[in-house]
């Protein structure tokens, strides 16, 4: 059943991935027999996480198994190292992490009183800086009986932060794809290709540059917690939440566009992520209208080193890559240039903005 299912998706993927310039980076199907420690590994323990949840996180099979092309992470209720019940986190951390993307996985849940599913990420840097300067992005929680899914951004503004919304699923024992969408301005939560809610991270508002920086995967099953409350009587033991793939795409080297879902209002440039950064980057740009772009970088004494764009361009929201083949380390200049071909103005919009190459 499962193959007849991926070729269908596999299809329907590139065809949208096509029409949305996705490049697909990395994915773990769960076809193996084992999970697969090059992707994967464990969190261990017990005491709460932090939330005064319940469970006892193991790496047993009992837990956590590969079973007919999905990841199966299992709650039990038992005894085990002081904790009435165990479960299972697993997380790429040290082995997969990504800097913006569309990041997504397809899964189906168990309900229950006190049972409270995660999809989420967290910065890499977490083990420097802790949480939340480290930033988190919450793609998917659901806990207990509830037909909501929740999504959620974290960081430090002087203090814990948050945004987030939750959508309506009252079919969350089926499987769904759960997915965001992060870029340089933007982080978007989509239920099966649905929007639901767009957190705004442009230039670092309200101190969000953790939420540009690399950040790794982690899936979990808990039990209890401050949120859910603790399980009773109906909570239905063992049970299991189902992971059929996760995969994550990143946008093509060659062209970005936003514009069939938003045109902006005004030509703006964004400063380029990561910054500074070696060897690529990544620079941001709103076209109000159609013009013919001119996208070049410069070195301190004016000198052109690179012509990123040069072209006529719809109107739209737009992010290129750029690779410094072998540039030395240094300041460096971007400047957009965009002169209107369209939309009843004449004129240019013109600006620069810095960029650091640290190798």
């Amino acid at each position: 059943m499962k193959i007849k299912y991926f070729t269908i998706l596999i299809l329907f993927c590139c065809i949208r991935s096509e029409a949305q310039n996705w490049d697909l980076v990395w994915s773990d199907e769960f076809d193996d027999v084992s999970i697969n420690t090059a992707n994967w590994t464990y969190d261990i323990g017990g005491g709460g996480w932090g939330n005064s949840e319940l469970e006892y996180y193991t790496n047993r099979l009992d837990n956590a198994t590969i079973d007919t092309g999905n990841l199966l992470i299992i709650a039990k209720k038992e005894s085990y190292s002081g904790s009435s019940y165990t479960s299972a986190r697993i997380r790429t951390q040290g082995l997969q992490s990504f800097t913006y993307g569309k990041i997504e996985a397809r899964m189906k849940l168990p309900v229950g009183q006190g049972l409270w599913h995660a999809f989420w990420m967290l910065g890499d840097n977490i083990s420097q800086v802790g949480w939340p300067k480290c930033g988190e992005f919450d793609i998917m929680e659901h806990i207990s009986n509830t037909t909501e899914i929740v999504g959620t951004m974290h960081w430090d503004n002087n203090g814990h932060v948050s945004a987030g919304a939750s959508t309506n699923c009252n079919t969350i024992s089926q499987y769904h794809v759960y997915s965001i969408e992060w870029d340089a301005n933007a982080i978007k939560w989509f239920l099966d290709g649905n929007k639901y809610y767009e957190g705004n991270i442009a230039n670092n508002i309200n101190s969000t540059d953790e939420l540009h920086a690399p950040a790794f995967i982690i899936l979990n099953l808990a039990v209890g917690g401050s949120w859910p409350g603790n399980p009773n009587g109906t909570t239905p033991f063992p049970d299991t939440m189902y992971v059929d793939y996760v995969r994550v795409y990143q946008i093509s080297d060659n062209f970005v566009s936003d514009g069939s879902e938003h045109i902006p209002d005004h030509f703006a440039l964004s400063q380029n992520y990561p910054n500074p950064f070696n060897p690529s980057t990544t620079i941001s740009f709103d076209l109000s209208s159609q013009s013919f772009v001119s996208l070049k970088v410069f070195d301190v004494i004016g000198k052109e080193v690179a012509t990123i764009v040069s072209e006529e361009m719809s109107a739209g929201s737009y992010t290129k890559k750029w690779n410094t083949n072998g540039l030395p380390s240094g300041v460096y200049f971007y400047r957009l240039q965009a002169r209107q071909t369209s939309g009843g103005q004449a004129g240019s919009f013109i600006e620069t903005r810095k960029l650091v190459l640290l190798r």
